[in-house]
């Protein structure tokens, strides 16, 4: 594919400053760059996405300096299906955006929303994990500046809050990859593999320090028992179609946990051994049941969508925890199902809200059209794992994936049947008992959850070639040599 490796990343950055230059005087023109940049995002992802499944990784060398030496892109199946996960919901997400009008509330919405697309896709395609620190920074700009955007007191309190939390992990993450750097001289995630298998017995504490420091932060990121705090009050705050997007920005944990964990800290490496798996499950297990117990006590629809997301990023890391081709193949169906789910829930948590129904167990609550509460009951569904949407067939992979399944399948089930209980309560309290007049919803701000819970649908009706897929990527990631041959390593590719 070329240049067109690079484009995800420098497209979103060009059109994000042409949006700051002009957006204050013409601000049609920042929607139409931001529209622009969406929609050459997916058709730059769908190509990327289809070279990626045709053909082996590939490596694209800035300023064409040989890895491990320069910064280096690298393009496979995983980091090929996140761009593409990104590109639609982005897309989708904005175009609500439009039509609600949360992108009128502040000057630099789109520009932000650019340069948050630059970061993502840039802390996907990257195969240096020091610039998997710079995307991450890149994200954690532009997300808080999307998460104030409004303005208002709680919301800037939430974003203090925020963005306090994620600088820890900054450090924390630079305390890591200090470390690695001091032990082997690289940061080249391919390099590591072929070095950290050769390095000397003396050596393997300071590598299993900050294996545990990096998987730290990756919890972080993806909101893991103990350092999910910063979520619920972040999401709950922050404006519905903000919230959506961020609901891929949580994947971004789970997507580096997975690459570094079969690509430089395998299974199988002496140095770590079993033990990130040994700490991610029992943290995914306690998360999971968090968040569905947040699920089941959440007093507006929009912690409840926050703490759906908690439980949903417990039930991927559960799924990743095992490292195998069988656990990552349920975690990336997963990952592409709850990242939707996701996003519906919290695009419809912002419709309620606008009409003053976010609090299910007030008094008076104004009664709502028939085409919300047909989004609710399949956002519900979507979001417990019911069937017949894909989120019951994710949780039955996940299952069915479990080394432990005598603690996994309990927590699972449990968790579920407690989410079923809130979501329900929630329903009934917002179209059963709500006596008020009717609040309408124009039909512009129906159509897009419509379109993701159509999504959420066909990712069911086509489940067995999207899991298909999914096998393949999981197999390739468990088998890193044609991303480790990709990088061309001097004296050291296989």
């Amino acid at each position: 594919m070329g240049h067109w490796i690079i484009a995800p990343v420098v497209l979103p950055a060009a059109l994000a400053a042409l949006a700051v230059v002009f957006g204050r005087v013409h601000p049609g023109l920042a929607r139409a760059f931001s529209l622009t940049g969406c929609v050459a995002l997916l058709a730059i992802a769908l190509a990327l996405f289809h070279a990626a499944t045709t053909a082996p990784p590939k490596l694209y060398r800035l300023g064409d300096w040989p890895a491990p030496f320069g910064i280096v892109l690298v393009l496979d199946r995983l980091s090929a299906l996140m761009l593409l996960l990104t590109a639609g919901l982005a897309l989708a997400v904005l175009l609500q955006a439009i039509a609600t009008g949360w992108d009128r509330r502040g000057a630099h919405f789109h520009s932000l929303w650019l340069f948050q697309l630059m970061g993502l896709n840039g802390a996907f395609l990257t195969g240096d994990a020091f610039n998997l620190f710079v995307f991450f920074e890149v994200l954690l700009i532009a997300s808080y500046g999307l998460m104030v955007h409004g303005g208002g007191g709680p919301r800037i309190r939430a974003g203090l809050h925020y963005i306090a939390v994620n600088l820890v992990g900054s450090t924390l993450f630079l305390f890591a990859l200090a470390t690695i750097y001091a032990v082997t001289g690289t940061l080249n995630m391919a390099d590591l593999a072929v070095k950290l298998p050769q390095l000397p017995e003396g050596d393997t504490g300071l590598i299993r320090v900050a294996a545990v420091l990096l998987m730290l932060v990756f919890a972080l990121k993806g909101a893991l028992v103990p350092l999910q705090f910063w979520l619920p009050g972040t999401y709950a705050n922050a404006p519905g179609v903000v919230t959506a997007l961020f609901a891929v920005m949580t994947k971004v944990g789970a997507y580096a946990a997975i690459r570094t964990g079969t690509l430089v800290f395998p299974p199988d490496l002496p140095a770590t051994g079993p033990i990130l798996s040994q700490l991610l499950l029992p943290a995914a297990l306690v998360t999971l049941a968090l968040g569905a117990v947040g699920v089941l006590g959440a007093a507006t629809v929009s912690r409840q969508a926050a703490f759906a997301a908690i439980a949903s990023m417990g039930t991927a890391f559960i799924a990743i925890s095992g490292f195998g081709p069988l656990q990552l193949t349920a975690a990336i169906y997963y990952i592409i199902h709850s990242t939707l789910a996701a996003a519906l829930l919290f695009l419809l948590a912002d419709l309620l809200a606008a009409r003053g129904a976010d609090r299910p167990g007030e008094a008076n609550l104004p009664r709502l059209p028939g085409p919300l509460a047909a989004l609710f009951l399949g956002a519900a569904i979507a979001v417990a794992g019911l069937p017949p949407l894909s989120g019951f067939i994710g949780k039955l992979l996940v299952l069915q994936s479990a080394d432990a399944a005598a603690v996994v399948w309990p927590v699972v089930l449990g968790a579920s049947f407690l989410m079923i209980i809130g979501l329900a309560r929630c329903g009934s309290s917002l179209f059963w008992r709500a006596a008020g007049p009717i609040r309408p919803v124009p039909a512009a701000q129906l159509a897009i959850p419509f379109v993701m819970l159509a999504a959420l649908a066909a990712l069911s009706v086509f489940a067995g070639p999207v899991t298909d897929w999914a096998a393949g990527t999981a197999a390739a990631l468990a088998d890193p040599a044609a991303y480790i041959a990709a990088n061309a390593l001097p004296g050291g590719a296989p």
